[in-house]
């Protein structure tokens, strides 16, 4: 089994999470990629499929893809289009729409359209989504819809914002449990 940990909008690899993550699972023995995708500058679904492409050879039926904010919707894009199938998608803070914001029209590309919620299906054999329950970017109706459309079960975290360092998260042991429970 071999992790992908994918960052969101003006973030980084080094940022949130992702580190404290990476060293986890490295513990236990897995392969872990955390990508540094192009943000803001040049920042499209296409620029960061380009980037992703390099990681091609390592996608298989024993991957895990792990997305943050705007990861979690490329995670969405990539398995929509994709003939691969992958183990799991852990999405954390995701969305697949507008959100009303000043990132909207960063995003655009990535979320302004009508996903292909089968195909995506398809591609990916468990769905795991964690919201905060007062996440100031993304609301629980929109967690709660994203959840709904792949059939996955919302894992709502008390105060826990938009899951980022922001909100007190350098780490997510949360996050690394059910990883251990639900996906070994």
């Amino acid at each position: 089994m071999n992790f992908i940990i994918i960052h969101g909008v003006y973030s980084n690899p080094e940022d949130n999470w992702f580190p404290w993550l990476k060293r986890q699972l490295e513990g236990q023995g897995y392969e872990v990629t955390v990508p540094k995708m192009p943000t803001p500058l040049d920042q499209s679904l296409e620029s960061w499929l380009r980037v992703f492409s390099q990681f091609e050879g390592k996608i298989s039926e024993e991957t895990v893809l792990i997305g943050h904010s705007l990861g979690a919707a490329f995670i969405l894009d990539y398995l929509e289009k994709t003939s691969k199938k992958i183990k799991a998608a852990m999405l954390v803070s995701g969305f697949h729409k507008p959100l009303g914001s000043q990132y909207d029209e960063l995003n655009r590309t990535f979320v302004g359209k009508e996903f292909n919620w089968g195909k995506i299906r398809q591609s990916c054999s468990k769905f795991f989504v964690f919201a905060g329950d007062n996440d100031e970017y993304i609301s629980l109706e929109v967690s709660n819809e994203l959840a709904k459309n792949l059939n996955a079960e919302l894992n709502i975290v008390h105060d826990g914002g938009h899951l980022n360092k922001k909100a007190g998260y350098d780490d997510f042991p949360i996050l690394m449990e059910t990883i251990m429970i639900e996906i070994e």
